[in-house]
């Protein structure tokens, strides 16, 4: 929308220069501007008009208002001497500071100076009538006199001071109060700074009896591992012994045994060869503490390891209740340590199939984003998720179950976690009450 004529005035005696404050800020009054506004856009055009009539008489001034958009209010001052842009232009620098714009050019015929200012939000719409009643209200406009203008600008002087002072007033209330609130902030801060040395030197205790702990933890680790190696190993020859004098009582080539030292000699001869399983699962569990077991990193036949596994452990699925399932491996080779793996899967195995009392153990392989998952499955009795990680515990078994087959020592599972991270993987059951446990073994293909 084009600019709309408000009304037109000349500048040609320095009386004009009173003339030319009061209508603009009698312009800008009626288009909706605040008084603040109202001074200095009369202030602008009295700098302004001061400026070029020292450069010459006859400068035609200009009132426009742009209603469209953002409404605002132009003012355009046309000197008919040319080439004062460089003359006048640092003469009215301090001048665009009251306006939103202002340009300083050679408009051909003359120099013309353009200064606008925006209306705010609140002003009334510029309608058709409004900008009808606006330029009857200007034309029936009368020009106070030099007196009158001073005396206004006296009155605008005492307001500004009134208004500067209570300004001031403000700024000494605020900086007490920014005074009263630093001293609390450095009150504050000292409070806090003393508090976090106080904790700071209870953390560094904390730390030093943490370490101490550490250490003795690590000793009592230490002296645990040496402790079931070296019982391990000295009770493992007497219990062979055992084993060995059992065999040889119930020997064809000795003497007969009555039916009863027979049955007594067996049950010897069962509960020492449970003794040396316990005993062998604690000589490798410490191994595996002491981290003596070194893996030997080859190529695996995955197809090969299956196929023992499903040979040896064969003849513990005899019940006709339970299908024990080795599945073919999707998995041709990974590169792992075969001893270790198949101890690993055999275990896990082993497990299952004691605590299955029907249903199916099943052992299957697959690729998952570059490593390889051993699953064994099984439809047994189950464990509640908040014993999930202490079955990984030595000597820890579930409350309420009972092994279908053979006797549990507790230290099957663990030994396994252990053998799954030395081989650079981990171990971990799915299970819930009643539904079965699902044992995962996770290692990468390619160590």
């Amino acid at each position: 929308m084009t600019d709309r004529l408000l009304m037109r005035t000349s500048l040609r005696i320095e009386q004009d220069i009173f003339a030319i404050r009061q209508l603009g800020r009698e312009v800008a009054r009626r288009v909706g501007m605040e008084p603040q506004d109202q001074t200095r856009v009369a202030t602008a055009l009295s700098e302004v008009g001061r400026v070029l009539l020292a450069a010459g008489p006859d400068s035609d001034v200009e009132f426009t208002v742009s209603p469209g958009g953002v409404p605002t209010l132009r003012v355009t001052m046309a000197h008919p001497m040319s080439g004062l842009v460089d003359r006048i232009t640092g003469q009215l620098q301090q001048v665009g500071r009251l306006v939103d714009t202002m340009e300083v050019d050679d408009g051909g015929t003359g120099t013309v100076v353009r200064m606008s200012r925006r209306l705010p939000l609140g002003a009334p719409p510029l309608t058709d009538d409004r900008m009808d009643e606006i330029r009857v209200g200007l034309a029936q406009h009368v020009p106070g006199t030099p007196l009158d203008e001073l005396a206004v600008q006296n009155q605008q002087l005492i307001a500004a001071l009134d208004e500067v002072r209570a300004q001031r007033d403000d700024l000494a209330r605020l900086n007490a109060e920014l005074e009263e609130t630093n001293r609390g902030v450095m009150a504050l801060y000292n409070q806090l700074s003393e508090e976090l040395e106080e904790t700071n030197r209870g953390v560094v205790a904390l730390y030093a009896e943490l370490d101490e702990k550490s250490v003795q933890l690590r000793a009592a680790s230490e002296a645990k591992t040496r402790f079931l190696a070296n019982v391990s190993h000295e009770l493992r020859a007497p219990v062979t012994a055992i084993i060995g004098l059992g065999r040889l009582l119930t020997d064809p080539g000795s003497d007969d045994l009555t039916e009863e030292q027979s049955r007594q000699v067996d049950l010897i001869r069962t509960s020492a060869t449970d003794l040396l399983s316990l005993v062998n699962g604690l000589l490798d569990l410490a191994k595996a503490e002491a981290g003596r077991i070194e893996p030997n990193w080859s190529e695996v036949d995955l197809k090969a390891v299956f196929g023992q596994l499903r040979g040896t452990l064969r003849p513990m699925a005899t019940r006709p209740e339970v299908e024990f399932v080795v599945e073919e491996p999707s998995l041709p080779t990974l590169r792992s340590d075969e001893v270790l793996l198949a101890q690993v899967l055999r275990n896990l195995l082993t497990n299952a199939l004691k605590f299955t009392a029907e249903g199916s153990v099943r052992l299957t392989v697959r690729p998952v984003d570059g490593d390889a998952e051993f699953v064994v499955s099984d439809t047994g009795t189950g464990i509640p998720p908040e014993l999930h990680e202490r079955v990984f515990e030595e000597f820890y078994q579930v409350p309420g179950s009972k092994p279908v087959s053979g006797k549990g020592t507790g230290l099957g599972l663990p030994y396994a976690r252990r053998l799954a991270g030395i081989l650079g993987g981990g171990l971990r059951v799915d299970s819930e009450p009643g539904a079965g446990s699902t044992f995962t073994l996770r290692l990468p293909v390619a160590s």
